[in-house]
């Protein structure tokens, strides 16, 4: 029997008020996405690639469709709810990387642990399983301004996964990186698809980011167009 897909997209629409002006971002769009998919999202600046990925992340919600993300539609959900399902569900890695400057490479990592009622044993193992498996366990008493913007985003990428979450998405996260701190990155993303088993989903402008995943989807005016 095979397994229901980890994300199912059923005629999802997506529109902005700007002024009087009603803007369609995304276009009735139906998509699956398998667990344990690699999936980059490309399409030219307003295509709606963000804005999808944002929704299968639940930080925003379509105006009509279905957004169900292991088995639960989490656009039905209500404010609480959803915070809850994204603490627990989704790590997200940013190009800005986020991370807060005063707080070591440790604390950034740790901080979504906060939210949990795990002892500081726990959360040491944790966070310093992630820190290792980015390569950074010798930087996670370093401040951010101490690190390369490669580090950075590696201790982003580490901060995503510290609560093993089965979906991570990644907004051009190597758009503020050299060509050598992005294809770290980017091998460490193909790395929790390929050999954690997480499900991947990353917006990026560069075909050669893109060629890192296992499939590539592109939109355009917030349709999908065929490949």
């Amino acid at each position: 029997m095979t397994a229901a897909p980890i994300v199912q997209i059923r005629a999802l629409t997506k529109i902005f008020l700007q002024g009087e002006i009603n803007v369609t971002a995304l276009d009735s769009i139906d998509l699956s996405i398998e667990s344990g998919e690699f999936l980059t999202l490309m399409g030219p600046s307003g295509s709606g690639k963000s804005t999808l990925l944002h929704i299968i992340a639940g930080i925003d919600r379509p105006t009509r469709g279905e957004c169900i993300v292991q088995d639960r539609n989490i656009a039905a959900l209500n404010e609480s709810d959803l915070a809850d399902w994204r603490n627990q569900n989704v790590g997200f890695v940013f190009q800005t990387f986020n991370l807060i400057p005063v707080l070591t490479a440790y604390e950034n990592v740790e901080l979504p642990l906060l939210l949990t009622q795990l002892s500081g044993k726990e959360r040491r193992h944790l966070v310093t399983t992630a820190l290792e498996m980015v390569g950074l366990d010798d930087r996670m008493k370093h401040l951010p301004k101490q690190l390369s913007g490669g580090q950075e985003q590696r201790v982003a990428i580490a901060r995503a996964l510290v609560t093993d979450p089965k979906l991570v998405v990644a907004d051009e996260p190597t758009g503020n990186l050299d060509s050598h701190s992005a294809n770290e990155v980017l091998d460490i993303l193909r790395t929790l698809s390929r050999d954690a088993g997480k499900t991947v989903i990353m917006v990026t402008h560069d075909p050669k980011a893109a060629a890192y995943g296992s499939r590539t989807i592109h939109l355009e005016k917030g349709e999908l167009v065929p490949n």
